[in-house]
């Protein structure tokens, strides 16, 4: 009798442990899906970031009516000796001249230390360039991004690049 109790119990547990099972694949599945529409790196030659060299590359619209998040992304080492860097970032529409807006990214305050996250010496940050932003229309949008800080060559900047995410 006692082991058909035990049986019984094992029973009865067995499709609680197959539905949180099943439960956790979904809440596990559904949380790995990519936000990012759009990311781009360029690798800065030697580490070391001339006025000259431009950050290019495009990225294509097909959606009008969603917001998307623009983040300027940058890599950086230990040895970089500025709390931020100074950034030419230009937007190019489709059938336009490109819009350039000058961007102030800090990477770092002398309280906290470097910002983002870093492994070792080397340090990402991904800071907010525009919030909720709809594209006018769709097609190819071009980018460029450039230091204009006043040390040329500016030593310690590993690559730099622009990230979108839909809202």
């Amino acid at each position: 009798m006692s082991m058909l109790k035990k049986n019984k119990s094992y029973c009865t547990r067995l499709p609680f442990a197959y539905s949180l099972l099943l439960m956790f694949l979904c809440v596990f599945f559904s949380s790995c899906t990519q936000l990012a529409t759009f990311e781009k790196d360029t690798t800065i030659p030697k580490n070391e970031w001339k006025n000259s060299f431009v950050v290019k590359g495009s990225f294509a619209v097909a959606d009008t009516a969603a917001a998307y998040n623009t983040y300027i992304v940058l890599r950086h080492t230990d040895a970089y000796k500025y709390n931020n860097i100074w950034l030419n970032v230009g937007i190019q529409p489709p059938g336009d001249s490109m819009h350039y807006q000058k961007f102030d990214l800090t990477l770092g305050t002398d309280a906290t230390g470097w910002l983002g996250s870093g492994m070792n010496d080397i340090w990402e940050v991904r800071q907010l360039y525009f919030r909720g932003v709809r594209f006018k229309n769709t097609g190819t949008y071009n980018f460029s991004i450039a230091q204009v800080m006043r040390e040329d060559p500016l030593p310690g900047i590993m690559s730099a690049g622009l990230r979108l995410e839909k809202q």
